[in-house]
Parts: structure tokens; C-alpha cells; sequence
């Protein structure tokens, strides 16, 4: 009964959020242009929810790491809120080819935060090696050959780290029973990315109250804009760069401790949950609905 609930859930959630069609490239400069210089917090929202579909895809990536997918979901959600905040459509590149850095950032933080066993996964390169050991360890398997099994030295070489930390990363994951093959569905080869249709649903499912909607928005903008200028730093240069600087550089830059870093990067993940999830608004309303059906208003809490 459990399964069947979260497989309602997970339907639920697709069909809300595919509700919202695709933007062109014409419109979604428009409407970037129109929050980027006059504050339309109308066409930041749409920004959000016609881009929804690519964090529930993304969180799908990630789902082997033990993590509820709502929960990636949510985290996802954040960083594409952050991405639509600083998007500059003037560039010339898509909203969600600028997001899915953001997304990501956001997922992985909260993963590594979540998992017990790693606890030293704060380094950029001990990130790496968290997120990439399957994909080398797979491929590293194949060059090998047909049944034969690469050794931890092999796999080491591909990530470019100490055959010492493929070992003892791989026995972590395997003490955590982690399973990255994790099916989704008692249906034989099926997974969440099966539920994604490849068309936008009817307008159909009725959304949270405008009074709501309008709480949410205002709480979205008041997360970013009361971050200090450390916090947005640590952000820049932590969370949304293609070669992110470790938590020690920050304290270099800044000259304070590496704990010093971490702790302001942990408030800013706080302060950004804590805005966007106050007793008065429903979890994060329209413009994040992972918590709410957009047919029914439920909460996700029953489908867990």
C-alpha cells in the first residue's frame, strides 16, 4: 500500500508540474527581462514552474544515493529559484543550461550533509570522488573486459586520486547497503523517468491561493537578498561555479578558519529553508509543490 501511495504521489507530482509548458527562447528572455529590471516577481514564478520538470529529472540522477526524492526535489528546487534570481538572459544561454549547475550544487550539498558515512566529503575532490566512483568504476569494468572486474588502482587512475581512497570510499557505500541501480516501480526495468510524459499536461489541476502564491514570492526574494556579503560569496564561490573553491580557500580569502567557511555555508542553506518554509505558508506553495499536490492540496507527508 505504501508503493501504490508514493506511485499516486509521484504521478500527481509529474502531472502538476508538466501542466506548465516549455517557454521559447523569446519568451523566456522576455520574462527574464522583466524580473531582471523591474522586479516582476509574476514572471520569475513562471521562470520557476515552466522549469520544474528538469529538477524532478535531475533529483531522478541522484535518487541511488539513499536520499527521498521529494526531499531532492525540494533541495533542486532551491537552486533553481537561486539560478532564475541571477540569471542574465544578455549572454546568450538558456535559463536551464545556467540552472542545472545550481540544481545540482544544491542536491549534492544536501547529500553529502544527509550521509553519515562521509563526513570528510567537503573537499571538492572528496565530492568528486563521492559523486563520480560509479560512472569510473563502471567504465574502468568494461575496459577490462568481459567478466573481469578493474582493480581499485585502475579506477583510481580515471579520478585522478590515491587508490587508498577508491578502496575506502567503496566500502563506506557498500556498508550503507547503497544501491545506485535502485529500481522505482515493482514493474520489471522501470523508474521514476518513466512517469516524465514527453508532452505538457492540460491546465487542469487548480493551484494554491493568490494570497499564498504571494507569500511564497515574497519569501523567495527576501531568502536572497538578506544573505550578507560573506554568504554571498561563499555561495558564488562554493555552490555555483563550474571550479568551486574549498572551504579553506574561503577562509584564506576572508582569513578566517576552514569551520569558519563551512558554517557559514551550512546558514546560507538554512537561511534560504528557513524563508521559504514559515508556519504561515503552505510548504513552499505553487512555486515549489513538492510538498502539496496542485489537484488536491495534500500533504506530501501523507506520501511518505
Amino acid at each position: 500500500m505504501g508503493e501504490n501511495m508514493r506511485s499516486h504521489c509521484d504521478s500527481t507530482y509529474v502531472g502538476g508540474i508538466n501542466k506548465h509548458p516549455l517557454l521559447t527562447r523569446a519568451e523566456e528572455t522576455a520574462l527574464a527581462e522583466a524580473y531582471r529590471e523591474r522586479g516582476d516577481l509574476r514572471a520569475a514564478h513562471t521562470l520557476v514552474v515552466s522549469n520544474l520538470r528538469f529538477v524532478l529529472k535531475v533529483a531522478h540522477q541522484y535518487a541511488g544515493y539513499g536520499m527521498e526524492l521529494s526531499d531532492l526535489v525540494q533541495e533542486g528546487n532551491l537552486g533553481l529559484m537561486v539560478a532564475v534570481k541571477k540569471f542574465d538572459p544578455s549572454r546568450g544561454v538558456r535559463l536551464i543550461s545556467y540552472a542545472i549547475w545550481w540544481i545540482r550544487a544544491f542536491m549534492q550539498s544536501f547529500i553529502v550533509r544527509t550521509w553519515s558515512l562521509v563526513k570528510t566529503g567537503t573537499t571538492q575532490a572528496q565530492r568528486r570522488l563521492f559523486f563520480k566512483l560509479r560512472s569510473a568504476r563502471n567504465d574502468a569494468d568494461r575496459a577490462a573486459g568481459p567478466g573481469q572486474t578493474a582493480t581499485a588502482a585502475e579506477v583510481a587512475e580515471r579520478l585522478e586520486v590515491a587508490e587508498g581512497e577508491v578502496s575506502s570510499m567503496e566500502v563506506r557505500l557498500a556498508g550503507r547497503d547503497l544501491s545506485l541501480d535502485m529500481q522505482f516501480s515493482s514493474d520489471a526495468g522501470q523508474s521514476h523517468l518513466d512517469l516524465l510524459p514527453d508532452r505538457t499536461a492540460s491546465h487542469e489541476e487548480q493551484l494554491a491561493s493568490l494570497d499564498e502564491r504571494r507569500v511564497v514570492r515574497r519569501r523567495v526574494v527576501e531568502a536572497m537578498e538578506g544573505l550578507n556579503p560573506k554568504e554571498r560569496y561563499v555561495v558564488e564561490n562554493r555552490l555555483m561555479t563550474d571550479e568551486p573553491r574549498t572551504l579553506r580557500e574561503i577562509g584564506e580569502h576572508f582569513h578566517f578558519s576552514r569551520e569558519r567557511a563551512r558554517q557559514i555555508e551550512s546558514s546560507v542553506i538554512r537561511k534560504i529553508r528557513s524563508n521559504l518554509s514559515g508556519s504561515e505558508v503552505a510548504p513552499l506553495g505553487e512555486a515549489l509543490p513538492a510538498h502539496r499536490s496542485p489537484t488536491t492540496g495534500q500533504d506530501r507527508r501523507a506520501c511518505t
